[in-house]
């Protein structure tokens, strides 16, 4: 791959992935053509892949305080409406 498909992939330009180049973390280059230097596809998924791990936040604790959590619904109270006719009961 090459800086302009790496910057279709990522969404950025062509420039970003050049400073991108720069990083520490990024891949080494395949190679180096005349028209620049070009990665692995697969090298390149990785450093993805890592990049999008590392900004997954932990989830939040559940809360301490306050009414317990349940999954089951509330119950329901009586129906009022319809209720029996008078002197039905």
């Amino acid at each position: 791959m090459a800086a302009g498909e790496i910057a279709k992939r990522l969404g950025l330009s062509r420039q970003r992935v050049q400073q991108l180049a720069e990083r520490d973390d990024w891949p080494e280059p395949f190679d180096e053509l005349s028209m620049g230097r070009v990665w692995l596809i697969s090298d390149i998924e990785t450093w993805i892949r890592h990049q999008r791990a590392d900004r997954v936040r932990p989830a939040e604790p559940p809360p301490t305080a306050g009414p317990a959590l349940t999954t089951e619904p509330p119950p329901h109270p009586p129906s009022t409406a319809n209720p029996p006719p008078a002197g039905s009961t």
